[in-house]
């Protein structure tokens, strides 16, 4: 097989996928085909995006600086892998049951605890708040999103204070989630942040964008926003947060750690090993635009790592 080699941002979006992914991709098409065939799976003409009113106050202090991505284009270009590892996997996302929906607080807290999303809610305060978003892809978009900050989470939750990680785990449904039964992936889905940065004021949990419910291709019904870091680090469909003392090992770090760490804040001099990051294609309008240190989230977050610099920051 002949193999082109581009430079970083000529690769199409093909290539952007990981080279260990790539190779069993072949064998995901032959399923995938199969699976298109069963009846439980349905493949609707247009995207089913949430009808159920979901608005809250918007929060002014974030100012995202583009235009709105349009609604569609959000919700139908999505990374899931649970799914699939095309982009147009929201058409496989739509049986998934999203009500009830249940996250279990573990690990290192005063009691753990599970709670219902109904009853969550009742508990926290919603807002609006206008992310942009950055994919280690170098494709980007800017979306309205309706949640409560991370912060409230974590202090409803009391950790101990030898906990210095959260740990995020998402759904992985064999029955719905198709891609969970590919062997390659070490599901389920996990990521992490530390302490610090849960607190910190600019992580996000959403359970609505655009003003209605999150649909299931986009994270719903419960999905974390760290908008400053690489959109890999936002775990969809979250069943569980657990408090730690140890890093965790994140799903695309366990896959990849040569090309993925566990920090991923968003940096443009930095390249990832197969393409740059200088950067970034506009989603839905396909124009370039620089990318920006920590995704122009600096102001709020760059304090987080003043004396981390023997870390690896930034993939």
């Amino acid at each position: 097989m002949r193999i082109i080699t581009r430079r970083g941002w000529e690769l199409p979006e093909s290539a952007a996928t990981p080279e260990h992914i790539a190779l069993g991709r072949r064998a995901w098409l032959a399923g995938a085909a199969a699976i298109a065939s069963v009846p439980a799976i349905a493949r609707p003409a247009h995207a089913q995006l949430s009808k159920i009113p979901l608005t809250a106050p918007r929060n002014e202090r974030f100012v995202a600086g583009r235009a709105l991505t349009a609604e569609k284009d959000a919700a139908t270009y999505n990374n899931y892998y649970e799914f699939d590892d095309g982009k147009d996997m929201w058409e496989l996302a739509q049986k998934l049951p999203q009500d009830p929906w249940a996250i279990e607080i573990t690990g290192m807290v005063e009691k753990p605890f599970k709670i219902g999303l109904d009853e969550l809610l009742k508990k926290v305060q919603l807002e609006e708040r206008i992310y942009r978003h950055r994919c280690v892809e170098a494709w980007a978009m800017t979306v309205p999103w309706t949640g409560f900050t991370l912060a409230s989470l974590v202090k409803m939750a009391a950790p101990l204070s030898s906990a210095k990680y959260v740990e995020f785990q998402s759904l992985a449904d064999k029955k719905y989630m198709v891609g969970v039964n590919q062997p390659w992936y070490p599901f389920p889905y996990t990521e992490g942040l530390t302490i610090e940065e849960a607190a910190n004021d600019l992580s996000f949990l959403a359970v609505g964008m655009y003003g209605k419910k999150a649909p299931p291709q986009s994270g719903g019904p419960v999905r974390l926003l760290t908008p400053w870091k690489y959109g890999f680090k936002a775990a969809k469909a979250i069943v569980k947060v657990n408090f730690t003392d140890k890093r965790p090992k994140t799903f695309w770090e366990a896959l990849q750690p040569a090309e993925y760490g566990f920090w991923a804040n968003v940096n443009p001099d930095v390249s990832h090993p197969r393409w740059s990051q200088k950067n970034e294609r506009i989603l839905g309008t396909g124009e370039r635009a620089p990318t920006q240190i920590y995704n122009g989230y600096g102001e709020f977050v760059a304090s987080l790592y003043t004396n981390l610099g023997k870390e690896k920051l930034f993939m």
